[in-house]
């Protein structure tokens, strides 16, 4: 089953040689994974909630798509485009808002420390926030939910923004759903490896610091940063520390294991720094001199990115365009030919299920005291088994409670061996039958819904 993971890109300032280590090396290389459908997206709809100076916006688009593709990213295989091309997003934006709670936002926390902020300096609690920035969590539930991407790598504190997108989408599914899954529920994809590098100064590279080794500058500005790096007093002869020089912890990050062993070695027996820094230099020159050259060419041929990113614009609307009219439909914006007909049909397919078998709980004791249900279909189709209870009656609440959530919101995530698991609260209540295939297991978890919402009625 291909994987599909949406990745977000910052749209403001010029990316530095951290950016690239940190972010845009590990997933351009993940982009190559055959079992991924991947999507890039500039997030540029987002920049303008911090930023507003047009012409630093325009000017950072422009580097930062030349960045990307310079650094390696393949437009042909992956889906690469600008969210500000996309209409259905901020349409989306708007039908999410409409169901996303607004206890919710007031969670958030980038908003909760704008009030913090404003609190402690003595200001109204929301002097000077937009409602840019309160909605984000809704603009970025949109761009994940457009294209159902599975899985979307984060940082730690953009953690909270994935739960709350896969928030809003089981409201939307349990008020618009009629029994279907309109939206995947997303989860957010943690890089644990990923490199933080250090700066000139020894502290994490980054703009604030002005400690940044540019990333696609010329070869002599990329020199004379490197000598700009702070070393120690030791001269020529004497021995170094590796494991506390930054300039070696930079040159690790880019060379192979046996080259950063000899360089330690060097290191080790008295290289001078002055030879450090020229060793450090050219092999970052090795690393970056192609892409440098692609960077240019693309930032003095802006027409030929444009097509680049129209194209890729195209392909997510191939997705994004009959997806949103699905979501209209589900929402109640629909055309009003055909009305008659499909009230017909609505009055027939309820008098169907009068009288019909219902799906059913069927609770039992274990040989150790403690409490279990199966789960049936109406047709007699077991669909669960729950893990352990230590109460019988925490078994028919927790059918009551999963019967007024809706088939559509359930939370059900595939394991391994084509089963599927019903997590409630962040734990795993039960588990179903093993499936032959994955198109079993689709309909297997198809079923379920359908039996919830049946009990409902």
């Amino acid at each position: 089953m291909t994987t599909r993971i949406l990745t977000g890109i910052t749209t403001t300032g010029t990316p530095h040689l951290g950016n690239y280590a940190g972010a845009i090396r590990p997933a351009v290389r993940a982009s190559r994974d055959a079992d991924t459908d991947s999507f890039y997206f500039l997030a540029d709809y987002h920049a303008l909630i911090k930023c507003d100076d047009p012409r630093r916006i325009q000017r950072s688009r422009l580097e930062i798509a030349a960045t990307w593709l310079a650094s390696g990213l393949d437009p042909e295989r992956v889906t690469f485009y600008r969210q500000s091309d996309i209409p259905e997003i901020p349409e989306l934006t708007w039908l999410l808002t409409c169901v996303a709670g607004k206890g919710l936002l007031n969670r958030a926390h980038a908003y909760k420390a704008s009030v913090d902020k404003n609190i402690e300096a003595g200001e109204d609690p929301d002097a000077g926030i937009s409602m840019g920035l309160f909605s984000y969590p809704v603009l970025m539930a949109a761009d994940i939910l457009m294209f159902n991407a599975h899985k979307i790598p984060v940082g730690r504190d953009q953690i909270q923004h994935v739960e709350m997108a896969r928030d809003i989408a089981q409201r939307f599914n349990y008020l618009f759903g009629n029994g279907k899954a309109l939206f995947a529920l997303p989860e957010a994809l943690i890089e644990e490896s990923v490199s933080t590098l250090p700066g000139l100064d020894g502290r994490k590279m980054s703009k604030s610091y002005d400690n940044t080794i540019a990333l696609f500058g010329t070869a002599k500005q990329l020199k004379d940063e490197v000598a700009r790096i702070v070393t120690d007093s030791k001269l020529p002869g004497e021995p170094k520390d590796p494991d506390s020089a930054h300039l070696f912890e930079l040159y690790r990050a880019f060379a192979t294991p046996e080259r950063s062993a000899a360089f330690r070695a060097e290191l080790i027996d008295g290289l001078g720094w002055g030879e450090a820094k020229q060793r450090l230099f050219q092999l970052l020159d090795e690393e970056l001199a192609a892409g440098r050259e692609h960077y240019h060419a693309l930032i003095a041929r802006p027409d030929d990115l444009e097509d680049i990113l129209q194209a890729g614009a195209a392909k997510a609307r191939r997705i994004a365009t009959p997806f949103l009219g699905e979501l209209r439909e589900a929402v109640g914006l629909r055309s009003f030919r055909g009305e008659g007909s499909e009230a017909a049909a609505t009055k027939k397919a309820a008098a169907a299920k009068k009288g019909g078998k219902r799906a059913r709980f069927a609770s039992f004791r274990e040989a150790d005291g403690r409490f279990r249900f199966r789960f049936f279909s109406a047709a007699g189709e077991e669909l669960l088994l729950s893990r352990p209870f230590s109460d019988p009656k925490a078994i028919g609440a927790l059918g009551q409670r999963l019967v007024e959530l809706g088939g559509a919101a359930l939370d059900l995530r595939v394991g391994e061996a084509d089963v599927f698991s019903l997590w409630l609260d962040g734990e795993v209540l039960a588990d179903s039958p093993r499936q032959t295939d994955s198109a079993a297991l689709e309909r297997a978890m198809q079923n379920l819904r359908d039996a919830i919402d049946g009990l409902a009625e």
